[in-house]
Protein backbone atom coordinates (compact mmCIF):
# COMPACT_ATOMS: atom_id res chain seq x y z
CA UNK A 1 0.00 0.00 0.00
CA UNK A 2 1.25 3.24 -1.04
CA UNK A 3 -1.36 5.44 0.81
CA UNK A 4 -3.09 4.83 4.35
CA UNK A 5 -5.72 7.17 3.03
CA UNK A 6 -7.41 8.59 -0.43
CA UNK A 7 -9.61 11.81 -0.58
CA UNK A 8 -11.55 11.32 -4.01
CA UNK A 9 -13.31 15.10 -4.97
CA UNK A 10 -15.62 14.62 -7.68
CA UNK A 11 -15.97 18.36 -9.22
CA UNK A 12 -19.66 17.67 -10.65
CA UNK A 13 -19.58 18.37 -14.38
CA UNK A 14 -15.84 20.42 -14.57
CA UNK A 15 -15.29 19.20 -17.82
CA UNK A 16 -12.21 20.76 -19.35
CA UNK A 17 -12.95 20.37 -22.95
CA UNK A 18 -14.86 18.62 -26.00
CA UNK A 19 -13.90 15.28 -26.68
CA UNK A 20 -13.72 13.64 -30.14
CA UNK A 21 -17.09 12.04 -30.59
CA UNK A 22 -19.27 15.03 -29.01
CA UNK A 23 -21.41 15.58 -31.93
CA UNK A 24 -22.34 11.76 -31.18
CA UNK A 25 -24.21 13.20 -27.99
CA UNK A 26 -26.36 15.55 -29.26
CA UNK A 27 -24.24 18.50 -27.78
CA UNK A 28 -25.17 21.79 -29.98
CA UNK A 29 -21.80 22.93 -30.21
CA UNK A 30 -18.16 21.83 -28.72
CA UNK A 31 -18.25 22.50 -24.81
CA UNK A 32 -15.55 23.18 -22.80
CA UNK A 33 -16.79 23.88 -19.49
CA UNK A 34 -13.90 25.66 -17.06
CA UNK A 35 -12.25 26.70 -20.48
CA UNK A 36 -15.73 28.76 -21.20
CA UNK A 37 -15.55 30.30 -18.05
CA UNK A 38 -12.42 31.26 -17.60
CA UNK A 39 -12.17 33.13 -21.08
CA UNK A 40 -15.41 35.21 -20.24
CA UNK A 41 -13.57 36.76 -17.26
CA UNK A 42 -10.17 36.01 -15.42
CA UNK A 43 -10.84 33.02 -12.58
CA UNK A 44 -9.45 33.66 -9.16
CA UNK A 45 -7.89 30.07 -8.65
CA UNK A 46 -4.05 30.51 -7.59
CA UNK A 47 -4.14 27.20 -5.28
CA UNK A 48 -5.53 25.25 -8.46
CA UNK A 49 -3.25 26.86 -10.52
CA UNK A 50 -0.09 25.93 -8.32
CA UNK A 51 -1.35 22.30 -7.47
CA UNK A 52 -1.25 21.98 -12.06
CA UNK A 53 -4.94 22.76 -12.99
CA UNK A 54 -3.17 24.64 -16.13
CA UNK A 55 -0.01 22.72 -16.83
CA UNK A 56 -3.19 20.17 -18.45
CA UNK A 57 -4.14 22.08 -20.95
CA UNK A 58 -3.62 26.10 -21.46
CA UNK A 59 -6.96 28.28 -19.92
CA UNK A 60 -7.13 31.42 -20.60
CA UNK A 61 -6.00 34.16 -17.85
CA UNK A 62 -4.66 30.77 -15.73
CA UNK A 63 -1.12 30.25 -15.51
CA UNK A 64 0.96 26.95 -15.48
CA UNK A 65 2.72 25.93 -12.46
CA UNK A 66 6.60 25.81 -12.82
CA UNK A 67 7.03 23.34 -10.27
CA UNK A 68 3.13 21.79 -9.86
CA UNK A 69 2.44 20.55 -6.08
CA UNK A 70 0.29 17.88 -7.94
CA UNK A 71 1.02 15.29 -10.89
CA UNK A 72 -1.48 16.45 -13.40
CA UNK A 73 -3.66 15.05 -16.16
CA UNK A 74 -7.26 14.73 -18.30
CA UNK A 75 -9.26 11.35 -18.57
CA UNK A 76 -11.89 10.68 -21.50
CA UNK A 77 -14.62 8.77 -21.34
CA UNK A 78 -14.78 5.39 -22.03
CA UNK A 79 -18.44 4.47 -21.82
CA UNK A 80 -21.23 5.93 -24.16
CA UNK A 81 -22.53 8.55 -22.28
CA UNK A 82 -22.56 11.69 -20.15
CA UNK A 83 -24.38 11.48 -17.42
CA UNK A 84 -23.92 11.04 -13.66
CA UNK A 85 -23.98 7.34 -13.43
CA UNK A 86 -22.33 6.39 -16.20
CA UNK A 87 -19.28 8.61 -14.97
CA UNK A 88 -19.36 7.38 -11.47
CA UNK A 89 -19.83 3.92 -12.69
CA UNK A 90 -16.89 3.89 -14.79
CA UNK A 91 -14.91 5.78 -11.86
CA UNK A 92 -15.41 2.76 -9.58
CA UNK A 93 -14.01 0.41 -12.67
CA UNK A 94 -17.59 -0.47 -14.47
CA UNK A 95 -17.77 0.27 -18.27
CA UNK A 96 -20.99 0.83 -20.09
CA UNK A 97 -21.75 -1.51 -23.28
CA UNK A 98 -24.82 1.02 -24.23
CA UNK A 99 -25.97 4.33 -22.84
CA UNK A 100 -28.63 4.83 -20.13
CA UNK A 101 -31.76 6.12 -22.10
CA UNK A 102 -32.42 9.88 -22.14
CA UNK A 103 -36.22 11.52 -22.59
CA UNK A 104 -35.72 14.57 -23.84
CA UNK A 105 -39.56 14.73 -25.16
CA UNK A 106 -40.76 13.25 -21.87
CA UNK A 107 -41.64 9.56 -20.81
CA UNK A 108 -44.35 7.24 -23.44
CA UNK A 109 -47.54 7.54 -22.19
CA UNK A 110 -47.99 4.17 -22.36
CA UNK A 111 -45.22 3.79 -19.66
CA UNK A 112 -46.86 6.84 -18.08
CA UNK A 113 -50.35 5.12 -17.96
CA UNK A 114 -48.78 1.81 -16.59
CA UNK A 115 -47.45 3.96 -13.52
CA UNK A 116 -50.36 6.11 -13.27
CA UNK A 117 -52.30 2.80 -12.91
CA UNK A 118 -50.19 1.20 -10.18
CA UNK A 119 -50.08 4.04 -8.15
CA UNK A 120 -53.25 4.94 -8.08
CA UNK A 121 -52.77 8.36 -9.13
CA UNK A 122 -52.74 10.66 -12.22
CA UNK A 123 -49.59 13.28 -12.67
CA UNK A 124 -48.77 16.47 -13.76
CA UNK A 125 -45.74 17.22 -16.10
CA UNK A 126 -43.50 14.78 -17.99
CA UNK A 127 -41.32 17.27 -19.62
CA UNK A 128 -37.71 17.87 -19.19
CA UNK A 129 -37.45 20.41 -16.86
CA UNK A 130 -35.66 22.65 -14.30
CA UNK A 131 -36.96 20.92 -10.59
CA UNK A 132 -37.21 23.74 -8.61
CA UNK A 133 -39.14 25.41 -11.84
CA UNK A 134 -41.22 23.02 -12.47
CA UNK A 135 -42.19 23.35 -8.96
CA UNK A 136 -42.95 26.94 -9.12
CA UNK A 137 -45.00 26.27 -12.25
CA UNK A 138 -47.16 23.15 -11.22
CA UNK A 139 -46.85 23.18 -7.61
CA UNK A 140 -50.19 24.81 -7.09
CA UNK A 141 -51.80 23.00 -9.21
CA UNK A 142 -50.48 19.92 -7.55
CA UNK A 143 -51.24 21.09 -4.20
CA UNK A 144 -55.20 21.57 -5.37
CA UNK A 145 -55.09 17.81 -7.08
CA UNK A 146 -52.79 15.96 -5.40
CA UNK A 147 -51.09 14.78 -8.62
CA UNK A 148 -47.44 14.19 -8.44
CA UNK A 149 -45.02 16.22 -10.43
CA UNK A 150 -43.27 13.83 -13.02
CA UNK A 151 -40.20 15.09 -14.94
CA UNK A 152 -36.86 15.09 -15.93
CA UNK A 153 -33.54 16.07 -17.24
CA UNK A 154 -30.12 15.69 -18.87
CA UNK A 155 -29.47 12.96 -16.88
CA UNK A 156 -31.03 9.24 -17.17
CA UNK A 157 -33.96 10.16 -14.10
CA UNK A 158 -37.11 10.05 -13.64
CA UNK A 159 -37.97 12.50 -10.62
CA UNK A 160 -40.72 12.64 -8.67
CA UNK A 161 -41.62 15.76 -6.93
CA UNK A 162 -44.69 16.01 -4.48
CA UNK A 163 -45.22 18.23 -1.25
CA UNK A 164 -44.78 16.82 2.06
CA UNK A 165 -48.25 17.83 3.03
CA UNK A 166 -50.05 16.61 0.14
CA UNK A 167 -48.35 13.40 -0.18
CA UNK A 168 -46.67 12.35 3.17
CA UNK A 169 -42.99 11.31 2.67
CA UNK A 170 -43.31 7.58 3.43
CA UNK A 171 -45.79 7.53 0.30
CA UNK A 172 -43.65 9.84 -1.93
CA UNK A 173 -41.03 6.50 -1.21
CA UNK A 174 -43.73 3.85 -2.11
CA UNK A 175 -43.97 5.53 -5.52
CA UNK A 176 -41.11 5.98 -6.33
CA UNK A 177 -39.97 2.16 -5.84
CA UNK A 178 -43.39 1.49 -7.83
CA UNK A 179 -41.38 3.67 -10.54
CA UNK A 180 -38.55 1.73 -9.75
CA UNK A 181 -39.66 -1.77 -10.58
CA UNK A 182 -41.77 -0.21 -14.13
CA UNK A 183 -38.73 1.43 -15.46
CA UNK A 184 -36.65 -1.72 -16.36
CA UNK A 185 -35.45 -2.93 -19.69
CA UNK A 186 -35.48 -0.76 -22.01
CA UNK A 187 -36.59 2.32 -19.85
CA UNK A 188 -33.99 0.88 -17.01
CA UNK A 189 -32.96 5.01 -16.38
CA UNK A 190 -29.97 5.52 -14.35
CA UNK A 191 -32.04 6.93 -11.17
CA UNK A 192 -35.73 7.43 -10.41
CA UNK A 193 -35.75 10.32 -7.80
CA UNK A 194 -38.00 11.56 -4.67
CA UNK A 195 -38.20 15.19 -4.55
CA UNK A 196 -39.91 16.23 -1.72
CA UNK A 197 -40.65 20.18 -0.86
CA UNK A 198 -42.54 22.15 1.63
CA UNK A 199 -43.93 26.04 1.18
CA UNK A 200 -46.67 27.82 -0.41
CA UNK A 201 -47.24 29.05 -4.24
CA UNK A 202 -44.17 31.36 -4.85
CA UNK A 203 -42.61 29.73 -1.73
CA UNK A 204 -42.00 26.14 -2.03
CA UNK A 205 -38.72 24.98 -0.75
CA UNK A 206 -37.04 21.16 -2.02
CA UNK A 207 -36.52 19.54 1.73
CA UNK A 208 -33.65 17.13 2.97
CA UNK A 209 -35.87 14.34 2.20
CA UNK A 210 -34.40 13.03 -1.16
CA UNK A 211 -34.05 9.94 -1.86
CA UNK A 212 -32.20 7.96 -4.83
CA UNK A 213 -33.02 4.70 -5.94
CA UNK A 214 -30.31 3.85 -8.40
CA UNK A 215 -29.87 1.14 -10.62
CA UNK A 216 -27.71 -2.03 -8.82
CA UNK A 217 -23.93 -1.40 -10.15
CA UNK A 218 -22.52 -4.50 -11.49
CA UNK A 219 -20.61 -6.66 -8.90
CA UNK A 220 -16.25 -6.07 -8.27
CA UNK A 221 -16.54 -2.48 -8.77
CA UNK A 222 -14.21 -0.23 -6.64
CA UNK A 223 -16.65 0.23 -3.26
CA UNK A 224 -17.26 -3.81 -3.90
CA UNK A 225 -13.39 -4.42 -3.56
CA UNK A 226 -12.42 -2.42 -0.82
CA UNK A 227 -15.38 -3.89 1.21
CA UNK A 228 -13.63 -7.16 1.01
CA UNK A 229 -10.68 -6.08 1.93
CA UNK A 230 -12.07 -4.30 4.93
CA UNK A 231 -11.25 -1.03 4.17
CA UNK A 232 -13.80 1.81 5.44
CA UNK A 233 -15.12 4.19 2.36
CA UNK A 234 -16.61 7.43 3.67
CA UNK A 235 -19.15 9.15 1.57
CA UNK A 236 -19.67 12.49 0.67
CA UNK A 237 -22.39 14.50 -0.46
CA UNK A 238 -24.70 11.73 -3.31
CA UNK A 239 -22.10 9.14 -3.67
CA UNK A 240 -24.03 6.70 -1.13
CA UNK A 241 -26.88 7.13 -3.21
CA UNK A 242 -25.13 6.43 -6.73
CA UNK A 243 -24.35 3.52 -5.42
CA UNK A 244 -27.28 2.44 -2.92
CA UNK A 245 -24.33 2.53 -0.04
CA UNK A 246 -22.57 -0.52 -1.15
CA UNK A 247 -19.13 -0.76 0.77
CA UNK A 248 -20.03 2.57 2.34
CA UNK A 249 -19.17 2.41 6.10
CA UNK A 250 -20.38 5.94 6.64
CA UNK A 251 -22.95 8.12 4.53
CA UNK A 252 -22.92 12.44 4.92
CA UNK A 253 -25.48 13.74 3.61
CA UNK A 254 -24.48 17.64 2.05
CA UNK A 255 -27.11 20.58 0.83
CA UNK A 256 -24.15 22.52 -1.07
CA UNK A 257 -20.61 22.36 -1.93
CA UNK A 258 -20.01 24.53 1.20
CA UNK A 259 -21.51 22.12 3.43
CA UNK A 260 -19.72 18.98 1.33
CA UNK A 261 -16.15 21.16 2.14
CA UNK A 262 -16.88 21.00 5.56
CA UNK A 263 -17.68 17.40 5.54
CA UNK A 264 -14.57 16.53 3.51
CA UNK A 265 -12.53 18.15 6.37
CA UNK A 266 -14.20 16.86 9.40
CA UNK A 267 -13.28 13.21 7.94
CA UNK A 268 -10.25 13.31 7.53
CA UNK A 269 -9.55 14.54 11.31
CA UNK A 270 -12.14 10.79 11.83
CA UNK A 271 -10.31 8.35 9.34
CA UNK A 272 -7.20 6.88 9.53
CA UNK A 273 -7.02 4.67 6.67
CA UNK A 274 -9.23 4.27 4.26
CA UNK A 275 -11.31 6.11 1.45
CA UNK A 276 -13.39 9.44 0.83
CA UNK A 277 -15.30 9.90 -1.80
CA UNK A 278 -17.10 12.99 -2.25
CA UNK A 279 -18.86 14.76 -4.74
CA UNK A 280 -19.40 18.17 -5.04
CA UNK A 281 -22.80 19.07 -6.92
CA UNK A 282 -23.26 22.71 -6.76
CA UNK A 283 -21.44 23.16 -10.19
CA UNK A 284 -23.96 20.81 -11.83
CA UNK A 285 -27.32 21.62 -10.50
CA UNK A 286 -27.37 25.24 -9.47
CA UNK A 287 -24.99 26.74 -12.53
CA UNK A 288 -24.27 24.16 -15.29
CA UNK A 289 -27.69 23.34 -16.08
CA UNK A 290 -29.06 26.98 -15.18
CA UNK A 291 -26.45 28.04 -18.07
CA UNK A 292 -24.88 30.20 -15.02
CA UNK A 293 -21.32 30.97 -15.61
CA UNK A 294 -20.64 33.68 -13.22
CA UNK A 295 -22.27 31.55 -10.74
CA UNK A 296 -20.30 28.56 -12.00
CA UNK A 297 -17.22 30.58 -11.78
CA UNK A 298 -17.30 31.76 -8.17
CA UNK A 299 -18.26 28.30 -7.31
CA UNK A 300 -14.65 26.98 -8.64
CA UNK A 301 -13.34 30.17 -6.90
CA UNK A 302 -15.07 28.97 -3.49
CA UNK A 303 -13.63 25.53 -4.36
CA UNK A 304 -10.03 27.25 -4.66
CA UNK A 305 -10.33 29.47 -1.47
CA UNK A 306 -10.99 26.48 0.76
CA UNK A 307 -7.63 24.07 -0.99
CA UNK A 308 -5.63 25.78 2.11
CA UNK A 309 -7.77 24.53 4.60
CA UNK A 310 -7.88 20.85 2.65
CA UNK A 311 -4.15 20.54 2.44
CA UNK A 312 -3.78 21.67 6.12
CA UNK A 313 -5.68 18.58 6.72
CA UNK A 314 -3.66 16.30 4.87
CA UNK A 315 -1.25 13.79 6.41
CA UNK A 316 1.67 12.28 5.33
CA UNK A 317 0.55 9.18 3.29
CA UNK A 318 -2.21 10.70 2.05
CA UNK A 319 -3.34 10.60 -1.86
CA UNK A 320 -6.05 13.72 -2.67
CA UNK A 321 -7.49 13.03 -6.08
CA UNK A 322 -9.93 15.94 -8.18
CA UNK A 323 -11.68 14.85 -11.32
CA UNK A 324 -15.21 15.57 -12.13
CA UNK A 325 -17.26 13.15 -14.26
CA UNK A 326 -18.85 14.93 -17.27
CA UNK A 327 -18.98 18.32 -18.78
CA UNK A 328 -21.92 20.91 -18.00
CA UNK A 329 -20.89 24.25 -20.29
CA UNK A 330 -23.02 27.10 -18.96
CA UNK A 331 -21.64 29.50 -21.54
CA UNK A 332 -23.47 27.08 -24.45
CA UNK A 333 -27.03 27.37 -25.74
CA UNK A 334 -27.80 24.28 -24.08
CA UNK A 335 -28.43 23.23 -20.54
CA UNK A 336 -27.88 19.71 -20.83
CA UNK A 337 -24.78 18.05 -19.64
CA UNK A 338 -21.61 18.29 -22.34
CA UNK A 339 -19.27 15.00 -23.21
CA UNK A 340 -15.99 16.26 -21.76
CA UNK A 341 -12.83 15.43 -21.01
CA UNK A 342 -12.41 15.75 -17.17
CA UNK A 343 -9.16 17.25 -14.85
CA UNK A 344 -7.02 14.83 -12.95
CA UNK A 345 -5.02 16.16 -9.97
CA UNK A 346 -3.13 13.61 -7.84
CA UNK A 347 -1.57 15.22 -4.68
CA UNK A 348 0.27 12.68 -2.78
CA UNK A 349 3.50 11.10 -3.75
CA UNK A 350 5.59 12.67 -6.68
CA UNK A 351 4.11 16.06 -7.88
CA UNK A 352 4.18 17.41 -11.34
CA UNK A 353 4.33 14.25 -13.10
CA UNK A 354 2.05 14.37 -16.10
CA UNK A 355 -0.36 11.65 -16.09
CA UNK A 356 -1.28 12.36 -20.19
CA UNK A 357 -4.52 11.87 -21.36
CA UNK A 358 -5.77 8.63 -19.69
CA UNK A 359 -8.29 6.08 -21.70
CA UNK A 360 -10.82 6.08 -19.31
CA UNK A 361 -12.07 7.21 -15.64
CA UNK A 362 -11.97 3.49 -14.56
CA UNK A 363 -8.22 4.67 -13.98
CA UNK A 364 -8.56 6.34 -10.74
CA UNK A 365 -10.75 3.52 -9.79
CA UNK A 366 -8.04 1.14 -10.88
CA UNK A 367 -5.31 3.27 -9.26
CA UNK A 368 -7.61 3.76 -5.94
CA UNK A 369 -8.02 -0.46 -5.72
CA UNK A 370 -4.12 -1.18 -6.25
CA UNK A 371 -3.55 0.78 -3.42
CA UNK A 372 -5.50 -1.52 -1.27
CA UNK A 373 -4.40 -4.36 -2.50
CA UNK A 374 -7.01 -4.99 -5.13
CA UNK A 375 -8.47 -4.11 -8.61
CA UNK A 376 -11.34 -3.41 -10.35
CA UNK A 377 -12.83 -4.55 -13.55
CA UNK A 378 -11.65 -2.00 -16.18
CA UNK A 379 -9.15 0.95 -15.94
CA UNK A 380 -4.99 1.31 -16.31
CA UNK A 381 -3.68 2.02 -12.59
CA UNK A 382 -0.83 5.01 -12.19
CA UNK A 383 -0.01 4.14 -8.86
CA UNK A 384 3.64 3.49 -10.03
CA UNK A 385 3.82 7.06 -11.61
CA UNK A 386 2.87 8.30 -7.97
CA UNK A 387 5.63 6.11 -5.63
Amino acid sequence: MAFDRIILVVLDSVGIGPMPDWAEYLDDMPSDTLGNCARLRPLRLPNLEALGLANIRPFEHLAPAAQPLASYGRCALASPGKDTTTGHWEMVGILLKQPFPLYPQGFPADLMEEFERRTGRRTLGNVPASGTEIIRELGAEHMATGRPIVYTSADSVFQIAAHEEVIPIEEQYRICEIARELLRGPHEVGRVIARPFTGQPGAFQRTANRHDYAVPPPPGMLLDVLAAQGVPVVSVGKIADIFLGRGVTQSLKTKSNAEGMARIVESMSALDRGLIFANLVDFDMLFGHRNDPEGYSKALEAVDEWLPRFQAALRPGDLAIFTADHGCDPTTPSTDHSREYVPLLALGGRAGVNLGTRGSLADIGQTIAANFGSAVPAGVSFLADLK
